[in-house]
């Protein structure tokens, strides 16, 4: 079992912050999607429902995440605050439940403090691209890549995967963190929030233009991605939950039944101003 790394230790504190001052939250329901070979990216996220009905989400396919959520016991019933402690020290299941609770009560919050984030005018966080950019991205983003070559900014991704290495004219896929030093602004995926690579990816970033952390993993209160450099991130809002649970469940696309939204520190409360608004 690992120490939680900073980051996590934030989020942690932050979303008990939030139970104390709301009230003890219990988990009304888990939603897994389905095990398949090759899922859709709506079947990459469980879900977890609080009894006042805020939704958070995570990220499940990090190694055999997926299969140990299906093979785990029932957790309906029990205090939000037993999951969140999961992603502080629990296995990758129970990191997987934790953020997506942290994520449940952070919209609980939002809710409450009547807060509502903006949203998203493009799928790169908003970065802003233009001509003369050069995009670093940390995680294959294949829908991205398509975008950004088509407006002939040339790209360098930073990945993990060694068969996924490649370089033609405008792209590079690499697995050497050194090659986006010549990128101005950077995306990545909000994974590294599951994988303690957060405050490893983020010293790559220090001296960018624009920095976006995006996916439906990064649903926590932003602060302390703010506070690391991050311009922008980008999350998934659930709009009708029911239909959604229901999505998540069949591993169907989500559809009207959420949003993408985009939080910048310019519009950002804050976790304190949230959490006076919301008493």
């Amino acid at each position: 079992m690992n120490a939680a790394t900073p980051v996590r230790r934030w989020l942690v504190e932050a979303a008990q912050r939030i139970d104390a001052a709301l009230g003890p939250a219990r988990v009304a329901r888990v939603v897994l999607p389905p095990l398949v070979d090759k899922p859709g990216r709506e079947g990459e996220f469980c879900a977890v429902q609080l009894d006042c009905g805020s939704v958070g989400l995570a990220f499940t396919l990090l190694g055999d995440t997926l299969a140990a959520l299906h093979a785990r016991g029932a957790d309906s019933g029990r205090a939000a605050t037993d999951l969140v402690r999961g992603y502080a020290e629990g296995d990758a299941a129970a990191r997987a439940l934790g953020l997506a609770t942290v994520n449940a009560l952070t919209r609980r919050l939002y809710d409450r403090a009547g807060f509502v984030p903006d949203d998203s005018v493009d799928s790169f966080g908003s970065l802003g691209l233009k001509a003369g950019d050069r995009l670093g991205m940390v995680g294959h983003f294949t829908p991205l890549i398509a975008q950004a070559r088509a407006l002939g900014i040339p790209i360098t991704v930073l990945e993990l995967k060694a068969e996924l290495v490649r370089e033609e004219p405008g792209l590079v896929v690499t697995l050497d963190a050194q090659r986006l030093a010549g990128c101005n602004k950077l995306v990545s995926t909000s994974t590294l929030l599951l994988n303690d690579t957060f405050e490893q990816v983020a010293a790559l970033w220090k001296d960018k233009a624009a920095v976006a952390i995006v996916g439906p993993s990064a649903g926590c209160p932003p602060d302390p991605l703010f506070a690391a450099g991050v311009t922008a991130v980008g999350a998934a809002w659930v709009a009708d939950a029911e239909a959604f649970l229901a999505r998540v469940a069949a591993g169907e696309k989500w559809g009207a039944a959420s949003r993408k939204v985009t939080l910048v520190p310019q519009h950002y409360p804050g976790l304190d101003a949230l959490l006076d608004q919301a008493r």
